[in-house]
């Protein structure tokens, strides 16, 4: 049976959790877009967001085409500022403190902005990349985004790699291009291990992404669903909270530490 709450009954979703999290011994958090949102970063998919302005450039026209690494770049450096600007919020700050607390083994996250390891989160399993960084593509050279992005914007040129002239491209999976096995397999592994899998602030219907909330319910872990809008796994869920994750986790800072 699936327990839901919403605005109204956000506080006893609280109680709800925090007896869960009690009886855990082994608790995960899967996170997607919805949990930055209140951090100033728009979801992509949102009216606001990338994919509601451009169309995204995929992998495949990324490493063949010189015209498409320009169209990259620019919407990289159009979104930067969202990136660079950002702070955790209370949500992020909550997760943290479970973990070093030992109440939360880590976080499984599909975001690029790193404001997880920025609250203080040492667990963190980035399945999508990370925008803080940039990387070639020919000899894995790596550095910080912010000078490249600036390089980009004076220059109005896609930079190439210091090390060996090769393609760069921000270090987060672009459409098309696969995720990383190795991250992929240890966040299985979690989900698989887990007693209490929350998935918060995710539409999940990304896959492989979203099929590890499905992962952890079918090896018996409660399911926790914290988002918004419903989703396709609600009806497997424990319990669903639909209700702004800054409201819920107001409610939860007390019992952080």
């Amino acid at each position: 049976m699936t327990v839901r709450f919403g605005n109204d009954n956000v506080s006893d979703a609280a109680d709800l959790i925090r007896l869960w999290l009690s009886e855990s011994s082994s608790a995960t958090a899967f996170t997607g877009a919805g949990i930055s949102t209140e951090s100033g970063i728009p979801d992509f998919r949102s009216p606001g967001g990338v994919w509601a302005k451009n169309d995204p450039v995929y992998f495949d026209d990324f490493i063949a085409s010189a015209d498409s690494r320009y169209e990259y770049w620019r919407q990289k450096a159009e979104a930067h500022g969202d990136f660079a600007d950002a702070r955790p919020n209370i949500t992020h700050r909550v997760l943290a403190a479970w973990e070093r607390t030992g109440k939360l083994r880590g976080v499984i996250t599909q975001n690029i902005d790193g404001l997880h390891q920025d609250a203080g989160n040492k667990n963190v399993l980035e399945l999508h990349g990370t925008a803080r960084d940039v990387a070639c593509m020919d000899c894995g050279w790596r550095e910080p985004a912010g000078p490249w992005v600036q390089r980009f914007r004076d220059e109005d040129r896609v930079p190439d790699c210091p090390e060996c002239r090769g393609r760069l491209k921000h270090a987060t999976v672009s459409f098309g291009q696969s995720l990383p096995s190795d991250v992929l397999q240890q966040a299985a592994t979690w989900a698989a291990e887990s007693d209490l899998f929350f998935a918060m602030g995710s539409s999940l219907v990304v896959h492989p992404a979203a099929g590890l909330p499905q992962m952890a319910r079918d090896r018996g872990a409660r399911l926790v669903i914290l988002n918004r809008d419903p989703t396709p796994l609600d009806s497997i869920a424990n319990m669903v909270v639909n209700a702004a994750l800054g409201d819920l986790f107001a409610l939860l800072i007390a019992d952080s530490t």
